[in-house]
């Protein structure tokens, strides 16, 4: 058997890969976040598929769910939000795979900050203007942050940065920007990305605080940060110029 780390997307049932739709619909088992997998996704388990809600297990329960089915030979698809590679928690499951000797795979899914930036139609790196994004959170009812890793160390740099976890602690986050990438520097918040209630608000580090409580956002958002979110006026890319595409 294997378990399949499965990236389920930002929140839309049909921003999955094929290949990650194909191994739902194939594991007689199926382990997902409640509160952030689609449930529409689960439509395509297969008939008398074993589902397992993982948000509120521990670690401890959870493997013992992977565990069971190893020893059952039922391959299981461990559906996490948006993409593994980026605050999904799949490290720890799997170094207790790896000490247990459970074979996995990850597959890859459509990240959060990726939606966001779809929903803002914006691209996150433009000439001239930021070529870095930082993805990173903040530590406040989390595990704490390595050091050097503070928001006030990576903003020196005023690339575009995308906050996860972070949209709560608002005033703290604006606080700690402000010093490097100024008042006016433009700011969006995307909540639940790509779904149906989406909710999208711009506007700058100066107000941007404000306009999230007014919404009352408090979870499953994104803060984007820097100048490429209104950049207007930049070079054309390298890319496509005819200097690179003439014989």
């Amino acid at each position: 058997m294997t378990v399949h780390f499965i990236g389920a997307g930002p929140g839309a049932a049909d921003l999955i890969t094929v290949r990650g739709r194909r191994l739902i619909e194939s594991s007689p088992v199926c382990l997902y976040a409640g509160s952030l997998v689609p449930a529409e996704l689960l439509d395509s388990c297969p008939p008398g598929c074993h589902l397992v809600d993982t948000s509120g297990l521990t670690l401890d329960e959870i493997e013992a769910e992977l565990l069971a089915a190893h020893r059952a030979g039922r391959d299981v698809a461990r559906l996490h939000s948006g993409d593994p590679s980026v605050f999904s928690a799949i490290a720890e499951q799997m170094r207790r795979l790896d000490a247990a000797g459970v074979p996995y795979q990850v597959v890859p899914g459509v990240p959060a900050f990726a939606a966001a930036a779809a929903s803002l139609a914006r691209e996150l790196t433009v000439p001239g203007v930021a070529q870095t994004v930082i993805l990173t959170r903040t530590a406040e009812r989390a595990t704490a942050m390595p050091p050097g890793e503070d928001l006030a160390t990576l903003s020196a740099a005023r690339a575009t940065m995308v906050l996860h976890l972070a949209v709560q602690r608002i005033d703290a986050v604006v606080e700690e920007l402000l010093p490097s990438y100024g008042p006016d520097c433009p700011v969006a918040v995307v909540a639940r990305a790509s779904r149906d209630d989406e909710q999208i608000l711009r506007g700058t580090l100066g107000d941007i605080a404000a306009q999230v409580r007014e919404a009352g956002i408090r979870r499953t958002a994104v803060i984007v940060v820097g100048k490429a979110l209104t950049a207007a006026q930049f070079p054309d890319s390298h890319l496509y110029s005819a200097a690179r595409c003439r014989p």
